[in-house]
Parts: structure tokens; sequence; C-alpha cells
């Protein structure tokens, strides 16, 4: 096993950090962009929406297969394919002139996007020790809110200065970057063992890891609470730039820096664990999210963003909990059950704008946010219940 403070250890979580960053700078960029790719090509928020949420939806039913395939074929190796399908991609978008083919290879992106969040949480519990894996897990998931801020930050600069298809470009260099690093960093699994892909097994490790009690609960905390979380933000970049803020699609990317709570709280997570049981911590994150979602009430820009800086700290503590909790209590198959987590995680992403436009049409950001309340609610009662069957 690899242990904490290693060179091994930091080698390869090098790797798997810039990997994530980059993964996740690639699927989230385009979200500052919304309001303006509404104005090019004269669509409505929800369709705008599209070319972001495809993306989630295509890397969340990836999952999937990506994973039965992992435990059949090995993990560096899908891991380098599909990190290099994220190059070619993304050099695709480039040249994209119409919105039909800005979605199209969305989605293909997506599906690529899919290999490192199915592999990465597996390979580190097959290989790293539990203080190492508790850590890597902390920085991986720290790495993947770094990517999301990155990614937006660079795309709200670059459109202000040109045009917002210009993103793709530093883009494709990095993801190229990223799969050389993989390639050079990540060692090959020694704890790995080589199960044949079937088709019929496949489908039996999910369907056992979703009659397990301790997995489905958490399943369904990390997807709605994403559901929200992530398009929270899509909805109130169109709040933000329209009056009377008028806020440029680089400003709309300096509201993403409010990740960066994200970061400290999946960093601290672990700590945070000692004190108290996963779960309880976990409800400690829903309620802090419902409390920043309360505060962007306040029509104030600082109030607003503030509000958005307590929510991250909230959101990335609970996933960052609920991804090590699934990794842990999953008897076998660790790869499947952790894509499961993550199919409900990105699929809740996808259709989270679904969730929240009639209560947008409605009442604007206000509704947002009392539909937001309402699905907290939930998870915070699906938090409590984890925290009775795991105490048993």
């Amino acid at each position: 096993m690899i242990e904490y403070k290693s060179a091994a250890f930091y080698r390869s979580c090098f790797a798997l950090c810039l990997a994530a960053i980059v993964v996740f700078a690639n699927l989230h960029l385009l979200q500052p962009l919304l309001p303006q790719l509404s104005r090019d090509f004269q669509l409505s928020p929800l369709q705008a929406s599209l070319s972001y949420t495809i993306a989630t939806l295509g890397l969340g039913l990836s999952l999937l297969v990506y994973a039965s395939l992992s435990d059949a074929w090995g993990r560096k190796s899908l891991l380098l394919v599909t990190m290099l399908g994220m190059t070619v991609s993304t050099l695709a978008l480039t040249q994209v002139e119409s919105f039909g083919a800005l979605l199209c290879w969305r989605a293909v992106q997506g599906i690529c996007l899919g290999g490192l969040p199915a592999i990465a949480i597996a390979w580190m519990g097959e290989e790293y020790s539990t203080p190492a894996l508790v850590t890597a897990v902390g920085y991986y998931i720290s790495a993947n809110s770094l990517g999301g801020i990155g990614g937006r930050l660079l795309a709200g600069g670059l459109a202000d200065l040109g045009h917002w298809q210009w993103v793709f470009w530093p883009m494709a260099l990095l993801s190229a970057l990223s799969c050389y690093f993989i390639w050079r960093y990540l060692p090959q699994s020694h704890q790995f063992n080589r199960q044949p892909f079937r088709l019929r097994q496949a489908l039996s490790n999910h369907g056992y890891h979703l009659r397990q009690p301790l997995l489905l609960l958490t399943y369904l905390i990390g997807g709605l609470n994403f559901l929200v979380f992530l398009n929270q933000y899509t909805f109130i970049s169109f709040v933000l730039a329209a009056p009377p803020y008028l806020l440029s699609s680089s400003m709309l990317g300096l509201l993403f820096l409010t990740y960066f709570s994200g970061t400290v709280g999946s960093a601290l997570s672990a700590k945070i664990a000692r004190r108290m049981s996963a779960p309880l911590a976990m409800a400690l994150g829903i309620v802090l999210m419902m409390l920043g979602s309360l505060v962007t009430l306040n029509s104030q820009l600082p109030l607003i963003v503030s509000g958005f800086f307590i929510s991250a700290f909230g959101f990335f503590l609970c996933h960052s909990l609920a991804s090590s909790w699934v990794n842990q209590h999953a008897k076998h198959a660790k790869a499947s059950a952790s894509a499961l987590y993550l199919v409900f995680y990105y699929v809740g992403a996808s259709i989270g704008s679904i969730y929240l436009q009639p209560f947008w049409q409605w009442s604007g950001w206000s509704g947002v946010v009392l539909a937001s309340l309402l699905m907290y609610s939930l998870t915070l009662s699906l938090a409590w219940w984890l925290w009775r069957h795991s105490s048993r």
C-alpha cells in the first residue's frame, strides 16, 4: 500500500489532482458564459443552460460504463484513453459555429470527462493506506473545486477579451499536459484484482449497491445537494448580468471564487469527521448550505457573494465526506459503488435547472431560494436517517 507522505503518495496524488483540475475546468467553464450564449444564439436561460448540463449528463451516465470497464481492463489504461478523448473533443470545440454543434461536442466531451471521476477514488481506495486515502480524497475533491474555479475564471476573462470560444485553446493544451502527467507519475495498480467484464455481473453489482441503505442514502444526499448547489450559480448569473448589477462575463466568473471556501471545506473534512460521525458532519454541511441560500436573498452584492461562500464550504464538506463514506462502506466492486454515487451526483446536476426553472419563472431568485430550501430540507432528513442507520 502507498503510505501517506511517501514519495509515491505525492507523485500519484499530484498527477490525479492536476487531472482533476483540468477535467473540472473543462466541465464547468461555460457556466459564467450562459448569459452571453443566451444573447448570441437568442436562447432562453433554460435553453442556454443545455450547453452546460449536457456535459454533466454525459459525464454522469458514462460513469456506469467506465466503472465496470476499469474493473476488467485496469485503472490507468482506461483513464489515459478517456483523457485523450477529452483532449480531442476540447480541440473540436474550438471550431464549432452553431449551437447544435456546441451541444454535440459538449456531449462527447462530457462522456470523455467521466473517466477520471469513475476511476480516481477507486484507484486510491485500492492503492493507498487508510490515512493516505482520507487525505488524498480531500486533496482530490479540493482539486475538483479549484478546477471549477479556474475554468470559469479563464472563460469569463477570455470572453471579455474577445470571444467565448477562445477558452477552448488553452484548455486543450492543459488537457494534453494532464495526459502526460498521468502517464508519467501514476503508478500501475498493484492491489488491483482484474475481473472479466460481464454485463450481468456489472448490473448485479449496481443492484447490490442500490440495495444497501448506507450507500443509497449517501447517493441521494450527494445527487440532490448538487442538483441545487450547482444550478444556483446558473440562475444567479442571469440575475447579476441584468440590471441593476450588469456584471460582465469576467465579473461573473469571479463569483466562482466562492469555491475557495469549498476547497477549505474539503481539506478540513477529515478533521471534522474525527470530531463527529460522518453523517452528522454531512448534516452540518447541509445546514450551512441552507444558511448561505438565505443570505443571498439580500439584494446587496457583497451579501450575495457571502452567501455563496457559506454554501460552497457546506457543500464540499458534505460531498467530500459522502465520497469517502461510499468507498469505505462498499464491500466489493468499489469502482462501481463510487461510480453510482457520481451518477446520482451528475445526473442531479444535469436536471437541476429543470427543477428550479418553474420557481424562477414564478418568483425569480426568491423562488430559486425557496426551491433550494425545500430540497436541502429533504437531504438534511436523509443525513439524519443515515446517521440513525449507521449507529445501529
